[in-house]
């Protein structure tokens, strides 16, 4: 798996290393049940702090696209499906547009709640 990330971006280190396994996912190139490179590994690719790659799994360990144990690593989860990542990052974008526009957090999930009952 490749990880890129543009140190000159606005965009936490963390957060593009989150996307490249959401993109890697997304893809199919990583699939169900992979084990990703340990975050010391991809630090010493990136020429990044180990916890900076932790934020990354992290946050997709929040999405539930990761599971990360003590010893095992990180592990692509059953749940990570392309179509969940490509959700991840439509959220994360929606998100960012909000903020652009000056929209508070209750704004926002007003405004997803309000799509969720069809209003």
């Amino acid at each position: 798996m490749l990880f890129r990330v543009d140190p000159s971006s606005g965009l936490p280190l963390g957060e593009q290393i989150a996307g490249c396994v959401r993109g890697a996912i997304a893809d199919g190139s990583v699939r169900a049940g992979e084990r990703l490179p340990s975050a010391r590994e991809v630090a010493r690719s990136l020429g990044v702090n180990m916890h900076t790659v932790l934020r990354g799994y992290q946050q997709l360990r929040d999405e539930g696209l990761l599971e990360l144990r003590r010893g095992r690593g990180a592990v692509v989860t059953g749940e990570a499906s392309p179509r969940r990542a490509q959700l991840a990052d439509q959220a994360r974008a929606l998100v960012s547009d909000a903020r652009a526009l000056g929209l508070t957090d209750g704004e926002v999930i007003a405004l997803v709640k309000a799509s969720l009952t069809g209003g």
